[in-house]
C-alpha cells in the first residue's frame, strides 16, 4: 500500500474524521473501519474534487457517474465481510476506491465496468497504491457476468431496478452479496446469501445468527 498518500497531513484529518463518522452511523466493525484507515480515497478521485475527499457523500467522477458515499461502502464491508481466501466479483469499478478497500481484505478481486476510462484511472491508481491482488476488465456486466467459477462475493456498485437472477447463478455455496436495489424515491441497499450445499433456510438463519456472536 503507498505510504506517501496515507500520510498526507492535508487529508489525514479529514479521514479520521469520515472514520468517525462511519461509527456513529452504526458501523461497528473495527476490521470494516481500519481497512479505511488504510486506503486513502482522495487518490481514487480526479483532484479537483480532493478538497471534497472525505465527504461522506458521493462524488462526481465523469460519466454521470459518482463514487458512491463512503458509509454505504463501508455498509457493505461490514455486511460482506471477505476474508483472505475469498475473491471477488465487482460491477462497476468507478474509481476504484471499492475496489481497492475490497482488495485488501480479499484473495482477489475481479472489477468489472463499461467505461475505458474509469478502468485505465483505476489501473494506475491501484499501481500508485502497490494493490495487485485485482484485475480489470472493460464489459457490461448489468444483466450479469459470464464465469466459468463462483465468486465467494458479488458486489453490484450502481443500483439496479431488481436484482438478476444471474448474480445468484454464478455465487459459491455460502457466497453474499450486496446492491441497492429499486427506483428512486424508493431504494434499498440489500445482502443476499446463497445457500450451502443441502443447507434449509432456517440452517442459514442460525449460521448467521451464530457468525454475528
Amino acid at each position: 500500500m503507498g505510504s506517501d498518500a496515507l500520510t498526507d497531513t492535508r487529508f489525514v484529518g479529514y479521514r479520521r474524521k469520515l472514520i468517525e463518522n462511519i461509527r456513529n452511523l452504526g458501523v461497528q466493525d473495527l476490521e470494516t473501519l481500519q481497512i479505511f484507515d488504510q486506503v486513502p480515497r482522495h487518490i481514487f478521485l480526479p483532484e479537483g474534487v480532493w478538497p471534497r475527499a472525505y465527504e461522506d457523500a458521493p462524488i462526481p467522477i465523469g460519466y454521470s457517474q459518482t463514487a458512491s458515499q463512503p458509509s454505504l461502502q463501508a455498509y457493505y464491508l461490514s455486511l460482506l465481510k471477505p476474508v483472505a481466501t475469498e475473491k471477488v466479483l465487482e460491477i462497476g469499478t468507478g474509481s476504484g476506491y471499492l475496489t481497492a478497500l475490497l482488495a485488501s481484505c480479499s484473495e482477489h478481486v475481479t472489477s468489472i465496468d463499461i467505461h475505458s476510462d474509469f478502468i485505465g484511472l483505476a489501473t494506475e491508481r491501484l499501481r500508485v497504491q502497490n494493490i495487485s491482488n485485482v484485475r480489470l476488465v472493460e464489459g457490461d456486466g448489468a444483466q450479469g457476468w459470464p464465469s466459468s467459477k463462483p465468486w465467494d462475493i458479488v458486489v453490484l456498485t450502481g443500483s439496479v431496478p431488481t436484482l438478476p437472477s444471474a448474480y445468484r447463478d454464478i455465487m459459491a455455496p455460502g457466497g453474499r452479496l450486496a446492491a441497492v436495489v429499486g427506483r428512486e424515491p424508493i431504494m434499498e441497499a440489500v445482502s443476499y446469501t446463497h445457500l450451502r450445499a443441502h443447507e434449509t433456510a432456517a440452517d442459514l438463519v442460525c449460521r448467521l445468527l451464530l457468525e454475528k456472536k
